[in-house]
């Protein structure tokens, strides 16, 4: 058997980049950055009021208070959007709303909760301080500042950022294009009307395989379902590798199994047939097809699911030039015996956190047979259990969360 992390490397180096592309903001979310991205103007471009109040100078309203205001001048309003054409001098004030140019002669902003206006004259019942309330140019993002590293996948807020500095446009790398194949002929399509007849199950990998693509950020297609066919299968992912950048298929990869997938996958290149040292999920095929990765997984739908985490999904996120690869993972406790035989594998016991006192508890749920999806379904995440023993309830355990967002 081989180490989950030797085959992990070996698959991240053999996996080719993706082309770069230019997108516009509206079309960038969740894509990875192609370059790092560098500020060339001030944000914000000018000192602008934090508050609704007044600018004026703050030694006009040194020791003023409630009760001994200070009685300043008032010489002009300031909406945000409009460039002031007058000076603050001594003892004078400019009614000012949030965002609003701070003009020339003021160095504070008194928030209008601490004043009191009469006519053309405000009261000021509080000491400012320079520079109170007073966003300055350049206080968010300056001219050079690196915003944005490579491999930085696109949020909201990255969005934002682009589009405060005038970036109408990233370069990014594409999304990878994915085709989705199940095999066997005891698959029945989900949508497939009436009782099944015996022998035959619906099939749950490719509805599942292809909502863990899109989840990934990728471009997802449906290549279907070939029965227990060398040639249908062959000129199926022929067709798919002509069109995708990348191809999974489920089924037909354990030992024992009919070879009709490893016939097929082996007339269409070289690749590798592993027994991965984890369970669920120890087969693994793997290979670059003309410069497109394919793998083949097994069928029983954990050790699908399972195996697409470890290693189908970090290996396209690096594909699209995303850093973050991997499935966030936490120290929890564990709620109850996780008990396990000393087999030589990593183990993937399905369990729901809940936290205590302050941190997380792990409990494993369901039956961890590997054809028992239901369980998965509840879960939260993947405890980790490392070849021996297990653990004991109360005994620390690294939990891989598995509805964590992507690539983050």
């Amino acid at each position: 058997m081989i180490p989950l992390e030797t085959i992990r490397a070996h698959i991240l180096d053999a996996v080719p980049d993706l082309p770069a592309v230019e997108r516009p903001l509206g079309e960038a979310a969740g894509l990875a950055t192609a370059v790092p991205v560098t500020a060339d103007e001030s944000v914000p471009p000018f000192a602008n009021s934090a508050m609704d109040g007044y600018a004026l100078r703050a030694s006009d309203t040194e020791g003023a208070s409630e009760s001994s205001p200070a009685v300043l001048r008032v010489v002009g309003d300031l909406p945000a959007g409009r460039a002031p054409d007058m000076t603050v001098g001594p003892g004078e004030a400019v009614r000012i709303m949030t965002g609003a140019v701070v003009p020339d002669g003021a160095d504070a902003v008194v928030m209008v909760e601490a004043t009191e206006s009469s006519g053309d004259e405000v009261r000021v019942g509080a000491t400012a301080g320079v520079g109170d309330h007073i966003r300055s140019a350049g206080g968010d993002v300056a001219p050079g500042d690196r915003v944005l590293e490579t491999g930085t996948t696109l949020g909201p807020a990255h969005i934002g950022v682009l589009a405060s500095i005038g970036h109408s446009v990233v370069r990014v790398r594409r999304a990878a294009r994915v085709g989705v194949l199940s095999t066997g002929d005891e698959l029945e399509d989900a949508a497939s009307p009436g009782v099944l007849e015996p022998g035959r199950i619906r099939d749950a990998n490719r509805p599942m395989l292809l909502e863990l693509l899109t989840r990934a950020g990728c471009d997802s297609v449906d290549l279907g379902i070939a029965g227990d066919d060398e040639e249908l299968i062959v000129a199926t992912l022929s067709e798919a590798l002509e069109s995708c950048d990348a191809v999974i298929t489920s089924g037909g990869v354990s030992v024992g199994d009919y070879d009709y997938v490893k016939a097929a996958l082996d007339r269409l290149g070289t690749l590798e047939w592993n027994q991965v040292a984890i369970k669920p999920a120890k087969p693994l095929a793997f290979g670059v097809v003309d410069g497109r990765p394919v793998f083949g997984l097994p069928g029983n739908p954990v050790s699908s699911l399972v195996s697409f985490e470890l290693f189908a999904r970090p290996a396209l996120l690096q594909m699209a030039g995303h850093t973050r690869r991997f499935r966030p993972e936490v120290d929890a406790v564990a709620a109850s015996d996780m008990p396990r035989r000393s087999d030589g594998k990593i183990h993937f016991d399905r369990v729901t956190l809940t936290t205590i006192e302050g941190s997380p508890h792990a409990e494993r749920v369901g039956s961890q047979a590997s054809n028992v999806l239901s369980a998965t379904a509840s879960a939260d995440g993947f405890a980790v259990l490392p070849d021996g023993e297990g653990v004991r309830s109360g005994d620390p355990v690294r939990v891989m969360l598995i509805h964590a967002a992507a690539n983050h």
